[in-house]
């Protein structure tokens, strides 16, 4: 489990084929403290398992499911992602909860500036939409972020400096893919809602 506040700027070193995977190589500082062999980083709002660790170089697996699902198929030596630590009992949750298991791959396709902000839209996959609503919550890339607007397609976020300086939406512009993870709540909710008409359904079918 995540909360979407990127810790750390890495750098992809290497990529090594391996079959229909790849083995992915993060130089990194702050999102190595304190983890070992097992543990896990989100790159890019993707959840990995740390899988091999030379100082502060880290390599971990990414299967089929993962490289079809998310942008860390296209990633080259010397691109820049989104780094963060799972969460512990003691982490404050100042975004909020991200399972780092990407629901797919949206592209943006514009951005606005002002003098110290900016505005992305983005286009969202078919059959995510339902998920996003004005003020609520998203994660692009890794990042958490509120919700401005919320279309049939798309959907709207604006970046603070921090976000700006920090993580890799500082330099995204129209046409790059992003990762997005829906709310884990608003899942949930539709999951309970839908078996609670199907019951309701069979009962009077049945009745």
């Amino acid at each position: 489990m995540f909360t979407g506040l990127v810790e750390e700027l890495g750098a992809v070193a290497d990529v090594t084929a391996l079959g229909d995977g790849i083995r992915l190589g993060v130089r990194s500082t702050t999102a190595l403290d304190g983890v070992a062999l097992g543990d896990s980083i989100a790159v890019n709002g993707c959840c990995l398992t740390v899988a091999e660790i030379d100082g502060s170089l880290w390599r971990a697996d990414v299967m089929p499911e993962s490289l079809a699902r998310t942008t860390l198929g296209t990633l080259r030596a010397g691109d820049r992602v989104n780094l963060e630590r799972a969460a512990t009992l003691q982490t404050r949750l100042g975004g909020h909860l991200v399972q780092g298991h990407v629901d797919g791959v949206g592209t943006v396709l514009a951005r606005r500036h002002s003098e110290h902000w900016a505005e992305l839209d983005v286009a969202v996959p078919d059959g995510l939409e339902r998920y996003l609503v004005e003020k609520g919550s998203v994660t692009v890339d890794g990042v958490s972020l509120t919700v401005v607007d919320a279309g049939e397609s798309r959907f709207s976020v604006s970046l603070i400096p921090e976000t700006l300086s920090r993580t890799t939406l500082g330099v995204r512009v129209p046409g790059d893919p992003v990762n997005l993870e829906v709310d884990l709540i608003a899942k949930y909710v539709e999951r309970l809602l839908t078996r609670g008409e199907q019951a309701m359904e069979d009962g009077v079918e049945h009745g």
